[in-house]
Protein backbone atom coordinates (compact mmCIF):
# COMPACT_ATOMS: atom_id res chain seq x y z
CA UNK A 1 0.00 0.00 0.00
CA UNK A 2 3.04 2.53 0.73
CA UNK A 3 4.21 2.26 -3.31
CA UNK A 4 0.57 2.86 -4.42
CA UNK A 5 0.50 5.55 -2.15
CA UNK A 6 3.93 7.02 -3.65
CA UNK A 7 2.63 6.92 -7.06
CA UNK A 8 -0.50 9.08 -6.11
CA UNK A 9 2.12 11.45 -4.20
CA UNK A 10 4.02 11.30 -7.10
CA UNK A 11 0.87 12.07 -9.64
CA UNK A 12 -0.42 14.97 -7.40
CA UNK A 13 3.19 16.19 -7.39
CA UNK A 14 3.97 16.17 -10.96
CA UNK A 15 0.58 18.23 -11.80
CA UNK A 16 1.12 21.05 -9.20
CA UNK A 17 4.30 21.24 -11.15
CA UNK A 18 2.56 21.42 -14.60
CA UNK A 19 0.12 24.18 -13.41
CA UNK A 20 -2.73 21.28 -13.45
CA UNK A 21 -3.02 21.22 -9.51
CA UNK A 22 -2.95 24.11 -7.48
CA UNK A 23 -0.47 23.48 -4.26
CA UNK A 24 -3.41 23.87 -1.48
CA UNK A 25 -5.44 20.83 -3.66
CA UNK A 26 -1.44 19.80 -3.63
CA UNK A 27 -1.53 19.34 0.17
CA UNK A 28 -4.92 18.78 0.86
CA UNK A 29 -4.61 15.17 -1.48
CA UNK A 30 -1.38 14.25 -0.32
CA UNK A 31 -1.78 15.11 2.94
CA UNK A 32 -5.75 13.74 3.80
CA UNK A 33 -6.00 11.48 0.76
CA UNK A 34 -2.32 9.72 0.99
CA UNK A 35 -1.78 9.84 5.05
CA UNK A 36 -2.79 6.36 5.44
CA UNK A 37 -1.58 4.69 2.76
CA UNK A 38 2.14 5.77 3.12
CA UNK A 39 1.95 5.41 6.72
CA UNK A 40 5.55 3.34 7.52
CA UNK A 41 4.06 1.64 10.43
CA UNK A 42 3.73 -1.57 8.84
CA UNK A 43 6.69 -1.04 7.23
CA UNK A 44 8.54 -0.47 10.63
CA UNK A 45 6.88 -3.26 12.05
CA UNK A 46 7.84 -5.91 10.01
CA UNK A 47 11.60 -4.67 9.61
CA UNK A 48 11.96 -4.22 13.31
CA UNK A 49 10.06 -8.20 13.65
CA UNK A 50 12.53 -9.41 11.18
CA UNK A 51 16.07 -7.95 13.02
CA UNK A 52 14.84 -9.24 16.11
CA UNK A 53 13.93 -12.44 14.98
CA UNK A 54 17.65 -13.00 13.45
CA UNK A 55 16.69 -12.10 9.44
CA UNK A 56 18.90 -9.14 9.71
CA UNK A 57 19.80 -9.67 5.94
CA UNK A 58 15.92 -9.99 5.28
CA UNK A 59 15.16 -6.89 7.22
CA UNK A 60 17.92 -4.86 5.58
CA UNK A 61 16.62 -6.32 2.37
CA UNK A 62 13.44 -5.17 3.24
CA UNK A 63 14.47 -1.49 3.71
CA UNK A 64 16.20 -1.27 0.44
CA UNK A 65 13.41 -2.52 -1.28
CA UNK A 66 10.60 -0.49 0.56
CA UNK A 67 12.62 2.79 -0.12
CA UNK A 68 13.44 1.52 -3.62
CA UNK A 69 10.43 0.97 -4.59
CA UNK A 70 8.47 3.98 -3.05
CA UNK A 71 10.97 6.61 -4.64
CA UNK A 72 10.69 5.02 -8.06
CA UNK A 73 7.26 5.37 -7.97
CA UNK A 74 7.64 8.87 -6.92
CA UNK A 75 9.68 9.57 -9.67
CA UNK A 76 7.07 7.50 -11.81
CA UNK A 77 4.08 9.65 -10.88
CA UNK A 78 5.85 12.94 -11.80
CA UNK A 79 6.70 11.57 -15.45
CA UNK A 80 3.30 10.38 -16.00
CA UNK A 81 1.95 13.42 -14.71
CA UNK A 82 4.28 15.83 -15.86
CA UNK A 83 3.98 13.46 -19.72
CA UNK A 84 -0.03 14.20 -19.14
CA UNK A 85 -0.10 17.44 -18.47
CA UNK A 86 2.73 18.73 -20.91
Amino acid sequence: MNVIGCLILGLLAGAAVAGAASSQAQLLLGTGFCGEPTAYSTFSYETLRLAEGGARFFAAANVIASVVAGLGTVFLGVSFAGALWA
